[in-house]
């Protein structure tokens, strides 16, 4: 293995190009410690069942939103499951609406890999009419200054479904118009 030189500096710029020139370097802190940075590339292929989960990835790729419903309680899950958490009976698979709240919401400055083109980018918790439970999803097409509480949403899903929860995001609704739910 080729050994790796290493530059040091107390300026992140100087530091970065260094780290994709050699693939290390060190930072050194305010408080004048040494940090060592390596650029350590890491790929996986990853192979995954979404089971009993499967209706509702299938679901977005035909812009539907799926939830799960217990009989005996009568609960609606936004966030489907396969068996009730309060009774443990088997659900049921129901359509939620499209059109839902904002439940709550956080703006996030770092992402993960599928997100960085996004960064910094929202995410929110969905309420539904008729569902007991909240879903987690994007929430694009609008600012951090003009999301609230309450804020109506409709979903709108990727037209090239890539069979993942980013499938399905939402923007601020259109309150006098029904919208289209593919962009």
């Amino acid at each position: 293995m080729a050994e790796r030189k290493l530059f040091k500096s107390s300026k992140f710029q100087e530091v970065n190009a260094a780290i994709k020139k050699d693939g290390a370097a060190i930072f050194v802190d305010k408080e004048g410690h040494e940090n060592l940075i390596i650029d350590n590339p890491y790929a996986i292929r990853y192979i995954h069942s979404y089971a009993e989960d499967s209706p509702f990835f299938l679901g977005l790729a035909q812009g539907k939103l799926l939830g799960t419903k217990c009989g005996p309680c009568n609960y609606v899950f936004a966030t489907p499951r396969g068996n009730c958490q309060f009774c443990g009976e088997p659900t049921t698979w129901v359509d939620l609406p499209l059109r839902g709240r904002v439940h709550t919401w956080t703006t996030c400055h770092f992402g993960g890999e599928a997100f960085l083109k996004e960064t910094p980018y929202n995410l929110a918790m969905i309420e539904f009419d008729g569902a007991n439970s909240v879903l987690l999803a994007r929430l694009k097409d609008c600012k951090e200054e003009e999301i609230y509480v309450g804020m109506p949403v409709e979903a709108r899903f990727n037209p090239k479904p890539q069979y993942s929860i980013t499938d399905v995001w939402f923007v601020p609704a259109d309150t006098d118009s029904p919208k289209a739910r593919r962009k």
